[in-house]
């Protein structure tokens, strides 16, 4: 351990942290006991007991009576709630590997709740997207999109899992640059819950997002279903 002009109890936590963020301690895993931690590094306990402190604070581990200290799975604070943004560029900023499974892509008829969101009649031609996004290989976000074929007849020539669609979108001059999303919190099915790598009913962060483009035209409906466990939501709310 280091010597530097910071307290002990600073210099462990940030020792211990080290350890968290190079895998040492993986996330779920139970840190040594405050009296091994003690031993080790040369400090009393209530010095270790102060530095675990400062960790569970910032949310990096999480106290249990009987089992001990745990990593906590850091979540990943999503900013989808106040930008439009790609979901791999959103990513790439907080310096986390993207990736995309495209699981369906094929030309369907818009049933009511479609046509209303996208504000075309029944029946209409649209193309229906699903697409698993990953973090460093996590999966975090199962997301099916519609977008009536009208406003873009040759959107089949993509290929989504390498591709933006916002991206994609601009190339027709079909800019997204307004959205309205509505927030539920639901309890995973089978299906979302296989995808996410989670349990049944555990909770999932449910949101329908309409993207509009300059003209106020809905461009694309979108149902976005993530884990509860790994992500939060920055809400950024300026007067």
């Amino acid at each position: 351990m280091a010597k530097t002009g910071n307290p002990k109890y600073q210099i462990i936590a940030e020792d211990l942290l080290h350890k968290i963020q190079t895998g040492i301690y993986p996330q779920d895993s139970i840190i040594p006991p405050e009296i091994e931690l003690a031993n080790y590094y040369q400090v009393s306990r209530p010095t270790v007991r102060q530095a675990i402190s400062t960790l569970v604070n910032q949310g990096y581990l999480e106290r249990y009576r009987k089992r001990g200290t745990v990593v906590k799975r850091v979540k990943i604070e999503q900013e989808f709630t106040h930008l439009i943004e790609s979901y791999g560029k959103e990513m790439s900023a907080k310096g986390i590997y993207p990736k995309t499974n495209l699981l369906y892509f094929q030309e369907e008829k818009a049933n009511e709740e479609i046509s209303v969101n996208l504000n075309i009649e029944p029946q209409t031609p649209i193309f229906k997207l699903v697409r698993l996004r990953y973090a460093d290989e996590q999966p975090i976000v199962l997301v099916t999109t519609y977008i009536p074929k009208i406003r873009v007849p040759e959107l089949l020539k993509y290929n989504f899992a390498q591709e933006s669609l916002y991206d994609v979108l601009e190339k027709y001059n079909l800019k997204v640059t307004h959205v309205i999303r509505k927030l539920e919190v639901m309890e995973a099915d089978e299906t979302t819950a296989n995808l996410l790598n989670i349990a049944v009913k555990q909770p999932i962060f449910y949101f329908h997002t309409q993207g509009l483009t300059v003209d106020e035209r809905p461009i694309e409906y979108s149902i976005a279903k993530y884990r509860g466990d790994i992500n939060s939501f920055v809400i950024d709310v300026q007067r």
